[in-house]
């Protein structure tokens, strides 16, 4: 970042909504420092934190893990980047835990991608995965070299089962419902920016220009 300002910000969207590409984008042209709450957690799990053993516990039990320990695992973490800029991605996923954050972080931003479930429910009917990897790839948008096959190590890819249309309309419907009061919190807190459009290179041009606005 070009100034000595320091900005906070959250980033919200559906499974599929080009989430992931729009926050590297945003780290590595904002240089902000990208905060995932899945990735926190599997770490807090490698390293066999006291969180992590608790969080372990609930996943080979086949259980969500609760909000109390996912809001202490993120907390803990931005309580120990209290001098950098940051991005927080997949948190909050309640209003509860939107409040904890709003309580002890000051926010500057909340951007939510909105694309419609028609456009995310064909995309992801066209994604190909390669398991061991988890490389993506999605026909007609970013091919493989090789049909049916990884660019890295020629392996076969392979679809999710949970990755048909049914399914998918399903846990968007699901999303929908959970991050809803959410965006109205951050609303009335008037932090919400919402960026409406069909792929990642139709709204990044207004991320970005919202967030140089922002970060100045």
């Amino acid at each position: 970042m070009a100034s000595g300002k320091l900005f906070r910000a959250i980033i919200m969207g559906a499974p599929g909504s080009g989430k992931g590409t729009v926050s590297g984008r945003i780290v590595k042209v904002f240089n902000l420092k990208h905060i995932s709450s899945g990735d926190l957690l599997r770490s807090n799990i490698a390293k066999r934190t006291e969180l992590g053993l608790i969080a372990d516990k609930y996943i080979r039990e086949g259980k969500l893990v609760p909000d109390i320990y996912i809001t202490k695992c993120i907390l803990n973490e931005l309580e120990q980047i209290q001098s950098h800029s940051w991005l927080l991605d997949g948190f909050p996923r309640t209003r509860e835990q939107a409040d904890d954050l709003w309580n002890q972080e000051r926010i500057d931003s909340v951007i939510n991608l909105d694309v419609p479930f028609d456009v995310i429910i064909e995309r992801i009917q066209s994604r190909w995965v390669h398991l061991p990897s988890g490389r993506v790839y999605n026909v007609g948008f970013n091919d493989p070299k090789t049909p049916g096959r990884d660019d890295v190590t020629g392996e076969p890819l392979s679809q999710r089962p949970d990755d048909n249309p049914v399914a998918v309309r399903k846990r968007l419907e699901v999303y929908d419902a959970c991050t809803r009061p959410i965006n109205e919190y951050f609303d009335k807190k008037g932090v919400l920016a919402t960026f409406k459009g069909s792929t990642t290179d139709e709204i990044w041009p207004h991320v970005k220009e919202y967030l140089e606005a922002k970060i100045q």
